[in-house]
């Protein structure tokens, strides 16, 4: 997700390192350490303005957060909204999926979340997308053994592409909707792009998978 460029957002972000970490290789395999407790570490991948991943960690107090943003001015947002509302277990990341595994090591996540992920539609940009094989390599390596990834998103191409990989990699479907919304859970929490896209009539799919 994608804000207008706020000039001064790094400094602003690097007054609360206590709340967002601009160096993550330093905690890589201390992230326990860093919560101070041994819970298990969920890590959602482009919080976006960080509802998700607040609320979630408001009705799932015994379960560690992170959230991983590459945007200034977007981690920035999320940042303030923690601030207004503090949450003993969230943590925020300023960094690439594609330095994952230098931020985390070997069996350090339960559970990672890929929220409406850009689609990169064209096909010369596959490799860019976080469901292609060199992504599912790296979430391999940092998930437990039982780890596992919850996808969502709006664009059907996407997850197609998804399902046909991730079958390809061998890895075991616990749940797919193709309408998560048309009969909602109760336990869903909305993204702020899902509640926009969700208003035009767009479909949400869903599905839960481990390797």
């Amino acid at each position: 997700m994608r804000l207008r460029n706020i000039t001064n957002a790094r400094e602003m972000l690097e007054l609360h390192p206590e709340l967002i970490i601009l160096e993550p290789r330093q905690h890589r395999g201390g992230w326990a350490n860093f919560f101070g407790n041994s819970h298990p570490i969920y890590l959602e991948i482009g919080m976006g303005k960080g509802k998700f991943i607040c609320e979630m960690s408001h009705s799932f107090p015994e379960v560690n957060f992170i959230g991983l943003e590459k945007y200034d001015s977007v981690a920035l947002r999320a940042l303030q909204r923690l601030i207004a509302s503090p949450r003993p277990n969230v943590k925020l990341i300023r960094g690439e999926a594609e330095n994952l595994l230098e931020y985390f090591s070997s069996s350090e996540l339960n559970r990672i979340y890929l929220n409406f992920s850009d689609p990169w539609p064209r096909k010369g940009n596959a490799k860019r997308r976080l469901t292609h094989c060199d992504f599912l390599d790296k979430y391999r390596n940092i998930l437990v053994n039982d780890g596992e990834i919850h996808l969502k998103t709006d664009n059907k191409t996407l997850f197609e592409f998804t399902l046909q990989h991730l079958n390809e990699y061998g890895m075991k479907f616990d749940h797919i909707n193709l309408d998560l919304h048309a009969q909602e859970p109760e336990d869903n929490v909305r993204t702020e792009y899902e509640v926009s896209k969700s208003a035009t009539g767009a479909i949400i799919y869903q599905m839960i998978c481990k390797f």
